[in-house]
């Protein structure tokens, strides 16, 4: 960072605070991860000079026989990786994969099935706010108000009477495992195209810990980013019959340029996604999960569903008469970062919410283990069911930092 505290000290002051932010405290947004340093090499490297416009071997430029290279690599890892057919790895985001998807299969006023924002789904699956609830008719599925899990047969129903063009399965924030095999079915009892979003178990459905969606549901959008842990950006997978257009869609469909530096750190990250250690990784990623979601149930709280099989859990905070954002924030100064989320049956605003959702992928790339989630899980209790207690934020933030100077953000 040399050079830049030299040209610009200003930002290099900025992200020098955010390194010590994040190597101090502990970082359990489900949705975050740590980048390698290679990752971060090909991100910041000279591949971000030149426009690509087009697809290796078909571009609308001259001198990009380099960025086929590395676009080609992209590909073919991420191919590899998943057994598919298909790749496009030019989306700048899971919501740009998303969008292409319906791009390319649907028309203006075609409905989408999906699940609910409240409940577990996505902004991109139809919620009012988003070009999908503005372009699409949307139908959407929620939980059993009982298990809190989704119920396969619930869906079905819905899915004969509101004959969706698109289904839609992946959630941002559902702990338990996803049966895609299901959702197809479905999907072809009422003769609907499926998509499964696995943005935020990506690397889990890559190594095997959770059944992947890849050859079994007709497309598979992702990001890149968290448990795959590469630069921020999205992919689609698909069969063959579909790349065509799904590529079209991409670019010139709803891209312009495709982010070159970006493609290149996603080839870097899957290349290290190929390799046994990512396995054992993402195998330690639910370990740790469910060793955390086990040490607050024993300290009072309680989780939607019941716990998790996945590397995230929902809190329903409504016993300790505390909201989600005052939970956030309490945590925060005690340097343990979470987001606020909406639980099944949410009766505050998004801005408030009565739950937190809190994951281990972050914490698992320093390398902990689950001694430190019980420590962690035990701390994030003490917290939450004292949230006005200065002192006890104090002291539990000094612990957190002694916690996180043991664990480099790059242990590689």
């Amino acid at each position: 960072m040399s050079y830049l505290s030299k040209t610009d000290p200003e930002i290099a002051d900025i992200i020098e605070k955010e390194r010590l932010r994040q190597q101090n405290g502990l970082e359990l947004i489900a949705s975050e991860n740590l980048v390698s340093r290679a990752v971060l090499e090909a991100m910041g490297s000279i591949m971000t000079n030149k426009y690509a416009e087009g697809y290796p071997g078909k571009r609308y430029y001259g001198g990009c026989e380099f960025y086929d290279m590395a676009e080609n690599l992209a590909r073919d890892r991420l191919k590899k990786l998943f057994g598919a057919e298909h790749a496009n790895v030019q989306p700048h985001s899971g919501t740009q994969a998303n969008m292409a998807v319906y791009f390319a299969f649907m028309n203006l006023g075609d409905t989408l099935m999906s699940m609910k924002l409240t409940q577990g789904g996505h902004l991109s699956h139809g919620s009012p706010v988003s070009f999908t609830g503005k372009f699409y008719k949307v139908a959407q599925y929620g939980l059993d108000p009982k298990t809190e899990t989704l119920d396969y047969g619930v869906v079905e129903e819905m899915a004969k009477k509101e004959k969706p063009k698109m289904l839609v399965c992946g959630a941002s924030a559902y702990p338990r495992t996803i049966d895609f095999k299901a959702f197809q079915e479905i999907a072809d009892s009422v003769g609907a195209y499926c998509m499964a979003d696995i943005a935020h178990i990506a690397g889990l459905c890559a190594t095997g810990v959770h059944p992947s969606s890849v050859n079994i549901v007709n497309f598979t959008t992702t990001t890149t980013h968290k448990t795959l842990r590469g630069p921020r950006g999205g992919a689609i997978m698909c069969n063959s019959e579909y790349a065509q257009a799904i590529d079209k869609a991409v670019f010139p469909g709803m891209q312009g340029g495709p982010l070159m530096h970006t493609i290149t750190a996603k080839a870097v990250c899957f290349e290290e996604a190929l390799r046994p250690s990512f396995t054992e990784y993402n195998k330690q990623i639910v370990k740790n999960a469910k060793v955390l979601a086990e040490t607050l149930m024993d300290n009072g709280l309680r989780l939607v569903s019941g716990g998790t099989d996945n590397h995230l859990m929902l809190l329903d905070l409504t016993a300790q008469g505390i909201t989600g954002l005052e939970a956030e924030n309490a945590l925060g100064k005690a340097g343990i970062t979470v987001n606020k989320n909406t639980i099944p049956n949410e009766t505050k605003s998004p801005f408030v919410t009565s739950g937190l959702r809190v994951g281990t992928p972050a914490v698992t790339s320093r390398g902990m283990k689950e001694a430190e989630m019980r420590q962690i899980g035990t701390w994030i209790a003490r917290v939450v069911k004292e949230v006005n207690n200065e002192a006890l934020i104090k002291n539990v933030h000094a612990s957190v930092t002694d916690m996180a100077s043991k664990f480099t953000l790059h242990p590689e």
